[in-house]
């Protein structure tokens, strides 16, 4: 499992130029699952991004999680982040899982991260072509990957 996660001061997504998620303060996780990735793979994400000490603290050093903020989190689906590159110039996408076992891992990663924040997480939806806007802030984006053989 992989998440591209951005540390942001606002991020928001949109079906059909309908909001259906959006936060301030906190990160946006683009999230892709892998065709070998399990329940331990999205748990492991889940808390491993609820955890990231990316915020800055009274120094200004980067120490502080969502935990530790209260910031919030916007987690979007996005298979594509398994797209490989290496042969040609057209994305092959065998290596991200199927849909329906990649969907239930996504919802798995959700709920486990809102354990983690101990409040709703608002998403994306998973399948639907979506409007992501971001403003990233530092910039920071941080690549947060867990192979099922690790």
């Amino acid at each position: 499992m992989v998440a591209l996660v951005q540390r942001v001061s606002e991020a928001a997504v949109e079906i059909d130029g309908a909001p259906v998620g959006a936060i301030e303060h906190g990160l946006l996780i683009l999230l892709g699952v892998h065709e070998d990735d399990t329940r331990t793979e999205s748990a492991w994400c889940a808390e491993k991004c609820a955890r990231l000490r990316v915020f800055p603290d009274a120094d200004g050093k980067m120490d502080e999680s969502l935990l530790d903020t209260g910031g919030d989190a916007l987690v979007v689906p996005q298979f594509t982040l398994y797209g490989d590159t290496s042969a040609g110039n057209r994305p092959s996408f065998t290596e991200a899982a199927p849909p329906d076992r990649a969907d239930r891992l996504y919802e798995h990663f959700v709920r486990e991260l809102e354990g983690h924040l101990g409040r709703d997480v608002p998403t994306g939806e998973f399948g639907a072509m979506m409007d992501v806007r971001l403003t990233n802030d530092g910039p920071v984006t941080l690549w947060v990957e867990r192979r099922a053989d690790e």
